[in-house]
């Protein structure tokens, strides 16, 4: 009898924690219509050009990117299903930190991405569990679902109109000082808002939140997002 020779394929080491913030910052940075080339990702990550173009060459190698030299990199269909399951365990771990540490909304953005890649994949799954299965993170956005390669993007606060409801979302790169202020006006993640009034030509808006009447500039709005509300 002959020797079964088939070859086995090891199956792919899992992503470091350079990978999976690349991949996440090229899903945020085609999501808001900007060019991934290489060294506007090492601005936003805070790292070497060569650091990140070196990540890239490594994922492109997994078949999750396509990298174009001097053209910066794209997404391929696993590449995009890998950076919506990062960008989801990265909010569970903000949930889990906002909620059973008891840590603020504003941190825990910044203190989920120094463990969340260590992470096994059996503990985000029971964390996500133990934390009743949470719809969105401490800031607002959604919890995307397991195995799904897009997240409902958020429209701006400055998109609504006259009569529209909808729940704040605020992000986490959000300037201090910005979030400060915010605060002042009850304007926090996970408050429901109604537009009042919206001035023509890129004028102020107004919202009532939690019975009182805020007045917003259009620049300000435009760092805020919100959940619409459909009305019944």
């Amino acid at each position: 009898m002959k020797p079964n020779l088939a070859v086995v394929e090891k199956p792919d080491p899992p992503l470091s924690r350079s990978e999976r913030e690349l991949l996440k910052a090229v899903y945020r940075l085609a999501n808001d219509g900007g060019e991934a080339h290489t060294g506007v990702l090492a601005e936003r990550l805070g790292i070497a050009p060569a650091t990140a173009t070196a990540t890239a060459k490594r994922l492109a190698e997994r078949g999750l990117l396509v990298h174009m030299p001097y053209r910066g990199v794209d997404l391929t269909t696993d590449g995009r299903q890998a950076a919506v399951a990062a960008i989801r365990r990265h909010r569970i771990v903000e949930r889990f930190l906002a909620d059973m540490l008891g840590y603020a909304w504003s941190s825990a953005d910044r203190l989920a991405t120094s463990f969340e890649h260590e992470l096994p994949q059996e503990v985000e799954d029971r964390l996500y569990v133990a934390l009743d299965r949470p719809s969105s993170c401490p800031h607002g956005f959604p919890i995307p679902a397991p195995e799904v390669a897009e997240i409902p993007a958020l429209p701006p606060l400055y998109g609504l109109e006259p009569g529209d409801v909808a729940v704040v979302a605020v992000p986490g790169s959000t300037d201090p000082d910005v979030v400060a202020f915010l605060d002042t006006l009850g304007l926090r993640p996970g408050v429901r808002v109604q537009v009042r009034e919206k001035h023509p030509f890129d004028g102020p808006l107004v919202v009532r939140v939690a019975g009182h009447d805020r007045t917003l500039g259009e620049k300000l709005a435009h760092q805020i997002f919100v959940k619409k509300e459909i009305p019944a």
